[in-house]
This record gives C-alpha cells, sequence and structure tokens, in this order.
C-alpha cells in the first residue's frame, strides 16, 4: 500500500466548533464560520510537530471565558494532542475585528465602493495579526501555514460570540 504524500498527510480533513452551549448567531458571523470551515477544508497546512503525521481532525472549544482549547485527534477520532491558549491573548483583537466587521456589513448596504474597500483592508489586516499571533503562540507545537491560521482565527472569533 502507497504512503500518503506529505501535502496529504500534513492537512485537516475535519474541523469542529464547540457546539454545546447554543447560540444563535447572527447570519453573518454564520456565514463567516461556514465559508471558513469549507475554505480550511479546501486547503490547508497542518502539522503537529510532537506527534503522528496526519490527516488531523480538529476541535475548537472555549474552558470558561479564558482559555481556547484546541483538541487534534486522528481520522478514527483518537487524541492526539490537546493544546490550550490564553483566550486574554485574542481578546483586543476580537473586538477590533467584530468592530470593523460590523462597520463593513453596514457599509455594504449603504456607502460607496471606496469607503468599503477600507473597511476590509482594515478588516484583513485585523485578520492576518489574528492569524500570526496564533501561528505564534502555537509554534512549538504545530506548523501551519498563512491561511489555515487566518481561517482558524476566523473560527475564533465565531466561539467569541455568545448571543
Amino acid at each position: 500500500m502507497a504512503t500518503p504524500d506529505l501535502a496529504e498527510r500534513h492537512r485537516l480533513v475535519d474541523v469542529r466548533l464547540d457546539e454545546t452551549v447554543k447560540v444563535r448567531r447572527r447570519p453573518e458571523v454564520e456565514h463567516e464560520r461556514r465559508v471558513a470551515i469549507f475554505d480550511l477544508l479546501e486547503g490547508n497546512h497542518f502539522v503537529l510537530l510532537a506527534g503522528p503525521p496526519g490527516p488531523y481532525v480538529l476541535h475548537l472549544s472555549m474552558s470558561g471565558l479564558t482559555r481556547l482549547v484546541i483538541t487534534v485527534h486522528d481520522e478514527a477520532e483518537q487524541l492526539l494532542a490537546r493544546l490550550i491558549l490564553p483566550l486574554k491573548s485574542f481578546s483586543r483583537l476580537v473586538r477590533d475585528y467584530f468592530q470593523v466587521c460590523e462597520s463593513y456589513y453596514t457599509a455594504i448596504r449603504t456607502l460607496p465602493p471606496s469607503r468599503i474597500e477600507a473597511l476590509d483592508m482594515g478588516r484583513r489586516g485585523l485578520h492576518s495579526e489574528g492569524a500570526e499571533l496564533l501561528r505564534d503562540l502555537l509554534k512549538e507545537r504545530v506548523e501551519m501555514d498563512l491561511n489555515t491560521a487566518r481561517r482558524l482565527f476566523t473560527l475564533i472569533c465565531v466561539l467569541h460570540v455568545r448571543g
């Protein structure tokens, strides 16, 4: 039997958000969640540095209001790693990101394209900053590309929505 190539093994094949707390999210937030997961599954690079090669299944949840819990599983759902990050690291970025997103969603309905473009650039900048922070916090345990980190940052933001 042939060994899967590295690209096939160094990736996420499923991403799940903790949905035990039923939250009714705005349609825009739900759309962001769906798009982030779809894009992640279409193309990503994710390697657990001190563990077996993937492919991996990722679970994202929050522990209380203070910690982000990332669990990495194999395809048989066997736990490979549990990564815990302080949410405080992300709080300013998430708050700013939601403020810019709110302005962006309003602008789409009412403002000219030049103003929408400026807000979108600000949103992308915060998104990239959040992605780099995530990569930095996980650099000793996980290797991921910038696009994977950007999409995971989107999902971290979605987890912050509590109603």
